[in-house]
């Protein structure tokens, strides 16, 4: 199992995410055994090994179900454990795209935290390319490098290293690495101050791009101000507010159904005034008439049925409702008719970080 490519076979050791709902992803490391507990029952691992991923598998209360989904950056970024604020797909893809990083980009991210925005550069330069991630905090640096490694990430290289005091040179056995990025990006809390270090480490002769990922409105200043104090230039603020899309079918109603619909919901409720009555004659030992008596048992109401719509028996039987209540009927089932629909959320997503972008033409031969 890897970010970088798809395997079809879930095997013993691999990662699944599995998706309980659209706000509930769990990732799993699948042994045997070991059994994965939700709302909607136990599901054991051994029945996973051997599956495919995008399996449907039931749970033990026989009601509901999960589905055995295969690890991609954006999924990971839903489920992973929270070590810190994290950067999201609309924003990670937004910068990606921006800074241009493409198979072969040789990236520097400093602040690794939680990793989100590191399994997303790692699938994007490929193994062609080359990521270096820079993490000061010593417990989220040990559990990032064991989750890159976990996850097959070939193409990293993580330092435990504050790169604001000490610079973004790296050192492996006594010798230091040619670094040579040309797309940088800071998740800091004072971006300022790792700016002008950024100069022995980035690639020569190329056109650099960097973006800054700050909460606050100060750190923007601060960063542009230093950005151009060090040269770079084409300094952009972007704010980026996603909003989701939904698209299904919706039943198509016409004014037939409208009218079965009504004669539904009035036949309903006589009857369940006759009901009222058999119940209130039956304990007060009174007599009740032989119409009511036919309601309750079912055969007024079939024949009001028959009179009152040429729609077979069988599909009110089964309780149908184009409007919501009643039997559940799967979206696009061929007996009904339906029709495309799209809607939005009504508002859009609360603020993450600014998003400052520049760029460098490092001809700086020193």
């Amino acid at each position: 199992m890897s970010f970088l490519g798809y395997k079809s076979i879930i095997e013993e050791g691999d990662l699944v995410l599995a998706f309980i709902g659209r706000d509930s992803i769990k990732p799993i490391n699948v042994k045997a055994g070991e059994i994965l507990n939700t709302r909607y029952g136990a599901f054991p691992h051994d029945i996973m090994i051997g599956s495919k991923y995008g399996a449907q598998v039931s749970g033990s209360k026989g009601f509901g179900f999960i589905h055995l989904l295969y690890p991609t950056p954006e999924l990971w970024s839903i489920s992973l454990p929270h070590r810190t604020q994290i950067v999201y797909t609309p924003d990670s893809s937004y910068i990606v795209q921006r800074l241009g990083i493409t198979a072969g980009s040789r990236v520097i991210e400093a602040g690794t935290g939680s990793g989100s925005f590191s399994h997303a550069l790692a699938r994007t330069v490929n193994e062609t390319g080359k990521l270096f991630t820079y993490e000061f905090h010593e417990s989220r640096y040990l559990e990032a490098k064991k989750e890159f490694e976990d996850h097959h990430l070939p193409n990293f290289i993580i330092t435990h290293r504050d790169v604001c005091e000490n610079g973004f040179d790296i050192i492996q056995n006594d010798e230091t690495v040619d670094v040579s990025a040309d797309s940088v990006f800071l998740d800091l809390p004072s971006p300022w101050t790792a700016i002008p270090r950024l100069k022995s480490v980035v690639a020569k002769g190329k056109r650099i791009g960097i973006c800054c990922f700050s909460p606050c409105i100060e750190q923007v200043l601060k960063t542009v101000e230093a950005l151009e104090a060090e040269g770079w230039t084409g300094i952009e603020m972007v704010e980026v507010a996603g909003r989701k899309w939904e698209a299904r079918k919706d039943m198509v109603r016409t004014l037939d159904d409208a009218l079965d619909r009504l004669r539904d919901v009035k036949r309903r409720q006589l009857e369940g005034i006759e009901k009222v009555k058999l119940i209130r004659a039956q304990r007060d030992n009174t007599p009740v008439e032989s119409a009511d008596v036919e309601v309750s048992s079912g055969s007024k109401r079939e024949a009001t049925e028959e009179a009152d719509s040429e729609e077979p028996i069988s599909k009110k039987a089964r309780g149908f409702n184009p409007w919501g209540r009643g039997i559940r009927v799967r979206e696009g089932d061929e007996a009904y008719q339906w029709f495309n629909v799209t809607r939005g959320e009504g508002e859009v997503k609360s603020h993450t970080s600014y998003l400052t972008f520049a760029h460098y033409l490092n001809f700086d031969d020193e």
